[in-house]
């Protein structure tokens, strides 16, 4: 019976999301059509005015043509009747002329001969003989004739613009790295008509198909002139984002690609402000110090008492398995001189970085993890259940790693913002400046329970930047440290006095049956000794190991030392024993 309720709810769950998806499929195709008419009327519009332009422009082009054949005509016309008249001119004078030079030679008078003389003078001067017998314009106006075949051809072949190929993105060569995105596609075949990409991106909690109602809107990066893009400085406070790319020539726009999505996994918190001491004004992912909070908590406190703790506002609020409880049983808020206030989501697994601003001038400030178990009154540091870097302005400023009530001076300058980074898995807590990616400190446990990012501020401010990757810088550091420490490389540690060997020499197999009585090794194990590195000037230590190392590892020169500790590690195992008794050490 409990085996057929478990699979009538696997079969519900997956009929539901194919139910949604469906939803949002049948919500898809209504925008279609919605778009689909809209678009239809907008290239309906849009073909009707550019064959109106076109007519104009023939029109224009018409009138223009008719206007220059009308003042050639005119010109030419004019030139012509010029011509004409002074033609007639002259013919009418020149019949004048001859009719006087007959009548001349016909006259038989002898005291005329000075009168033919003079007339014979007119003759001469003729405008007759002055005149052009070639028309000073032609006729021919078959300059002025067109043949528009070509055109009309062209116009015949009139298309719909070329519309560029739909991109493709390739996913396998995106990358998603530092709160940056590198987003490559490509080409059906090469377009030397492309002139420009537009890409867009939208944020989302939902893997696959981009759908019609999300919360957040497209981005548009617009004049990609190359087929990939990067986005810089990032915030990932959703799973996903989602990507489309398209072409553009000169004139229009082609089809978006396919949409991507692309996994975005980051460390996302708030500030639960329910655990906030009473003095620290808390909105989101940023703290204020407020000297008067206490009052008005009190007088708020007065108005909204409850008979439990329990049933306190923010108790109401749902979370998600991942958030932590707003408050624990018995108390709301940290009090008296922890003035903490913590995330409002755990960590249980996996790699982690956040960041957090802080004002420099803050008479007290701390930022680290804590347990769930932290008391109300403990401050960061001062307890097991808690990590911490502390900065301390009162009387003298100092930068310290506390952990259970010990303290470590860094000696580093104190940055602007702090990088934190965490390593559930490994039990590894790193501390860095922002900025650069310098390592300031690094705690190294082992996790047994939950735990949650903490702060603390005394008379400052601070605010916290989630979302962020594990910087590459961060892991690559991490990695060398973490190979460093896991190879086989000796430590031994006397007090105040830290050496570090690497392995160069000699491989040697110690067993139970070979080592000194007062080692307890329950499994044989493989490692490499040296002797310390050279210009270490550490010749004199005194070594325990020349009780089980062969003698040609040895030297003369022998120390002995009396209670003390030694502490031996290598990959796979670890063991130490109290040196109560003249032990003799070589180097």
């Amino acid at each position: 019976m409990g085996d057929q309720k478990e699979s009538l709810r696997k079969i519900t769950h997956t009929l539901a999301m194919k139910n949604e998806e469906i939803s949002n499929f049948v919500c898809t195709l209504k925008q279609n059509l919605d778009n689909l008419e809209a678009n239809s009327n907008r290239v309906q519009e849009d073909l009707e005015s550019e064959f109106t332009s076109l007519h104009s422009v023939l029109d224009e082009m018409k009138e223009n043509m008719l206007t220059r054949i009308k003042q050639e005509r005119a010109s030419r016309t004019y030139e012509l009747q010029s011509q004409l008249s002074a033609c007639s001119k002259a013919l009418e004078s020149s019949e004048e002329l001859l009719e006087l030079a007959n009548q001349t030679l016909c006259s038989r008078e002898t005291d005329g001969f000075t009168q033919v003389s003079d007339r014979l003078t007119l003759v001469t001067m003729a405008p007759a003989f002055r005149l052009s017998l070639k028309a000073k314009a032609s006729d021919n106006m078959s300059h002025l004739m067109v043949d528009f075949s070509q055109e009309k051809e062209m116009l015949q072949g009139l298309k719909f613009l070329p519309v560029p190929a739909t991109p493709e993105i390739q996913v396998s060569e995106c990358q998603v790295c530092d709160n940056t995105v590198t987003i490559i596609w490509t080409l059906p075949e090469p377009d030397s008509k492309i002139d420009h990409y537009i890409l867009e991106h939208r944020r989302t909690n939902h893997e696959g198909p981009p759908r019609i109602r999300e919360d957040y809107p497209w981005m548009v990066v617009e004049g990609i002139r190359e087929m990939e893009h990067t986005l810089t400085g990032l915030r990932f406070d959703t799973r996903y984002m989602t990507f489309r790319v398209r072409a553009c020539n000169k004139a229009v726009a082609g089809e978006f690609s396919e949409p991507v999505t692309l996994e975005t996994h980051a460390f996302t918190f708030k500030l639960d402000a329910s655990s906030a001491h009473q003095n620290l004004k808390v909105e989101e992912l940023s703290v204020e110090w407020d000297s008067c909070g206490g009052k008005i908590q009190d007088i708020r406190k007065e108005k909204n008492r409850t008979n439990s703790p329990m049933h306190s506002p923010a108790r109401s609020a749902l979370m998600s398995p991942k958030r932590a409880p707003t408050a624990r049983p018995g108390r709301d808020r940290f009090t008296a001189e922890s003035y903490t206030v913590l995330a409002d989501t755990m960590i249980d697994a996996g790699q982690h970085y956040w960041e957090v601003k802080f004002d420099k001038e803050s008479k007290a400030f701390a930022v680290g993890i804590a347990l769930r178990s932290l008391g109300r009154f403990d401050q960061l540091g001062k307890s097991s259940a808690s990590w911490c870097i502390h900065l301390n302005n009162w009387l003298q400023q100092s930068l310290t790693a506390k952990h259970n009530n010990k303290a470590r001076t860094l000696d580093c300058p104190i940055p602007n913002s702090i990088g934190v980074y965490i390593n559930y898995d490994e039990g590894v807590l790193s501390f860095y400046n922002a900025k650069p990616k310098q390592l300031m400190h690094t705690f190294r446990t082992k996790f047994q329970q939950p735990v949650i990012p903490a702060f603390m501020v005394w008379n400052g401010s601070f605010s916290v930047v989630t979302g962020l990757q594990v910087p590459s810088v961060v892991q690559s550091g991490q990695r060398k440290n973490s190979g460093t420490s896991s190879s086989n490389v000796v430590l031994l540690i006397f007090p105040s006095l830290h050496i570090n060997l690497a392995p160069l020499l000699l491989e040697q197999t110690f067993s139970a049956g070979r080592c000194p009585s007062f080692l307890s090794i329950t499994k044989t194990v493989r490692c490499s000794v040296v002797q310390p590195a050279a210009g270490a000037g550490l010749g004199h230590v005194l070594s325990a190991l020349s009780l089980c190392l062969p003698s040609h590892f040895q030297t003369k020169r022998d120390k002995s030392i009396r209670n003390n500790m030694l502490i031996f590690t290598c990959k796979n195992w670890s063991f130490c024993f109290n040196v109560s008794v003249s032990v003799n050490l070589v180097v």
